[in-house]
């Protein structure tokens, strides 16, 4: 009989752009997940489930056994660490970049540094390399708000186009990380549900090669 599966995937625009590479590995939801409030989802396949929650929790519940696999944005694992995981598949998709910003032109800061950021950890591994000791004020959204407002000199924060940044009167000055999503695996689970997990990653190995081929 085979081991239960739990598969934990991120809300949001990463959700829309993991669900057909599931379906190339075969696995398909039960019901539309998009148009459903519910959390957990049955399959097509008897022993596997997937639930959506915030991406931020998606390393969390892989780590302490909530849930067998996941996917993530590299910007949250980091940020997380990834302690207890396994990282074999990067999914490319949802690309971007983390990076720093401020205002346009903006001059060296005198003294102490504030970067505004979600990344915390992130942000404070990234200055301590530099060998820069900066104040991080912690924010949640609408990160280009705070140079503009006198909060912060600097943000970290993630960018696409690139768009929002100019249209705020800022720009990108250092990238920090290449980000992606991400399969993990509680390493738990990669002990005792091998069998059942390696042939998943095959097939969604598979998947993004052609997916990968045909756009090239």
């Amino acid at each position: 009989m085979k081991q239960q599966l739990t598969i934990a995937l991120s809300k949001g625009r990463i959700l829309k752009e993991t669900l057909p590479l599931l379906a190339e590995a075969d696995i398909v939801p039960a019901e539309d997940i998009h148009s459903s409030r519910k959390l957990i989802f049955d399959t097509n396949h008897d022993n596997i489930k997937l639930v959506v929650i915030r991406a931020t929790d998606v390393p969390t519940y892989v780590e302490y056994g909530g849930a067998d696999m996941g996917i993530a944005g590299k910007d949250v694992l980091l940020e997380h660490g990834a302690a207890g995981l396994y990282e074999p598949l990067d999914l490319r998709i949802s690309k971007c970049k983390l990076m720093v910003a401020g205002p346009k032109n903006a001059q060296p800061v005198e003294g102490r540094m504030k970067v505004a950021s979600k990344f915390v950890n992130v942000t404070r591994d990234y200055f301590a390399k530099q060998g820069c000791q900066v104040d991080i004020i912690k924010l949640y959204g609408a990160m280009e708000l705070a140079p503009l407002m006198g909060l912060a000199d600097r943000i970290v924060d993630i960018v696409d186009t690139g768009n929002t940044l100019r249209a705020n009167g800022l720009e990108p000055m250092e990238e920090i990380a290449d980000i992606s999503s991400r399969l993990v695996v509680g390493q738990p689970s990669m002990k005792m549900k091998h069998r059942q997990i390696q042939p998943i990653l095959d097939k969604l190995a598979d998947a993004i090669n052609r997916r990968d081929a045909e756009v090239s």
